[in-house]
């Protein structure tokens, strides 16, 4: 196999990693090895038959399609397990050609010990920090604690089903539903609590589905006294995990059992997710964990300090909670890598080591790209209207700036798809999706709109 095939694979696992994003690449993406190409035809293999089935379902097409912008004479990609597959007498593959996807599977072999696997624990561990009184409130998330107050010293009662919160990344979501988890366990250690993500309760409803064991499944989640479940949006797009969940809800509340859960974003702005699942999520108290202000900032570094039972000058807190702004895990990793190296280095802190040891993260705050500036240079450069941003222009001379200014939103903002399709007039997440892919192929062969977008990228930037 030539070194240009590599470097083809290489660029199609690149684009599914930044299509997909790393949760999903490292979950399913990530073990495919390329074996060969011939005459057209690619190669490829996963370790487990397991995981070539749910590629081949979920991703196959998308492989197929960026193999082929890669190189035009590709006409079909063969997924193959190995060794597992050959070890039980051959190999079970599927061929996914230019058109639709076929999987002509030969019937599989039973494996015994497969079926007999255990049971992995459903339960994901409460980190021992993570309580209230660890927890420090402030305007940005008061209602958002005193709800989780309320359920966690509810006792038999349910004064809200289910308790919804929602936020941004480290905003405190996953510290409260934690909270709730302890408390509960402290007050009502008879009650039976389950606390897991979204994306591991997928994972369990596909192994149960493949191991036929659904029964047990629905017996262990609906047999609970309180469900939690962490980040719900992962399950957005996913019908069958979806249907399951959405069952599995009614069962808890007809059961005045109670449930919590969290979301990056309100139940009626969850994309991908059914109308009658976003109902169900509306159904109790929505509680929004607002971004934090200087006080509550400041309060967590006293508060984190005081834990550690260490001396830190308050000036040097104050500098933190005025330039570490995005989120209170950043916040808290500024602090710490601050702390570290005032230990291994043996100095005391000062605000000028602090300010040497977070010179790229204080940058990285000062300099935060948004969305409309994006939109605005674009605008400028491509010489249309601000407002052809928003609008429902199709004309290539709107449409393809506008495309443009998606991809640079995509590759220079930490703005999820459905965020950026919002800011460009409401659009839905696939376009933006489709506008990324589009700017990806034509860069390709376009080396004026690649200098383009390279010139637009230093301007921003700077």
């Amino acid at each position: 196999m030539t070194p240009a095939s590599h470097d083809s694979w290489g660029r199609v696992r690149d684009r599914l990693r930044a299509e997909f994003g790393d949760a999903t690449f490292n979950s399913w993406l990530k073990n495919i090895e390329l074996e060969k190409i011939d005459n057209g035809h690619v190669s490829m293999t996963l370790p487990t038959r397991f995981l070539r089935d749910w590629v081949i379902n979920n991703y196959a097409n998308r492989i197929r399609q960026l193999w082929c912008t890669e190189d035009t004479k590709v006409q079909s990609i063969d997924i193959q397990v190995k060794p597992l597959d050959k070890k039980n007498g051959g190999t079970r593959k599927a061929i996914i050609g230019l058109g639709e996807v076929t999987a002509p599977f030969e019937a599989a072999k039973p494996v015994v010990a497969e079926t007999a696997s255990p049971q992995p624990s459903l339960m994901a561990p409460l980190d021992p920090r993570f309580t209230f009184e660890n927890f420090v409130v402030g305007k940005s998330n008061e209602l958002a604690h005193a709800a989780a107050r309320r359920v966690s010293d509810a006792g038999d009662s349910v004064p809200f089903n289910p308790l919804y919160l929602y936020g941004g990344v480290g905003l405190g979501k996953t510290h409260l539903m934690h909270a709730i988890g302890h408390a509960i366990a402290a007050n009502s250690p008879e009650k039976k609590v389950l606390y897991l993500s979204a994306e591991k309760f997928m994972y369990r409803f596909i192994r149960a589905l493949r191991f036929k064991d659904t029964m047990n499944f629905k017996d262990q989640f609906r047999s609970v006294d309180v469900l939690m479940i962490d980040d719900v949006q992962f399950i957005a797009g996913k019908d069958s995990t979806q249907e399951e969940f959405f069952h599995t809800f009614n069962a808890l509340v007809d059961q005045n059992h109670q449930i919590i859960i969290s979301g990056d974003r309100s139940p009626t702005d969850l994309e991908g997710m059914e109308e009658r699942m976003r109902s169900r999520l509306g159904w109790g108290l929505v509680a929004d964990i607002h971004p934090t202000d200087y006080e509550l900032r400041l309060g967590i570094l006293q508060s984190k300090v005081e834990q550690a039972k260490i001396t830190i000058e308050s000036r040097i807190l104050e500098f933190l909670a005025h330039r570490i702004t995005s989120n209170v895990r950043e916040l808290e990793g500024a602090l710490n890598r601050v702390l570290a190296y005032s230990d291994l280095v043996g100095r005391s802190v000062t605000l000028e080591s602090t300010q040497e040891v977070l010179r790229d993260l204080l940058r990285a705050n000062d300099r935060r790209i948004t969305i409309e500036e994006i939109q605005k240079r674009v605008a400028e450069h491509f010489n249309i209207r601000m407002s052809d941003m928003h609008s429902a222009r199709r004309a290539r001379a709107v449409a393809r700036p506008r495309q443009v200014a998606m991809y640079l939103a995509k590759h220079l903002t930490t703005r999820s798809l459905p965020e950026i399709g919002r800011k460009f007039g409401g659009r839905d997440h696939t376009t933006v999706m489709h506008a990324v892919r589009k700017i990806d192929e034509l860069c390709e062969n376009d080396l004026s709109l690649s200098e383009d977008i390279e010139l637009l990228k230093r301007m921003l930037e700077d």
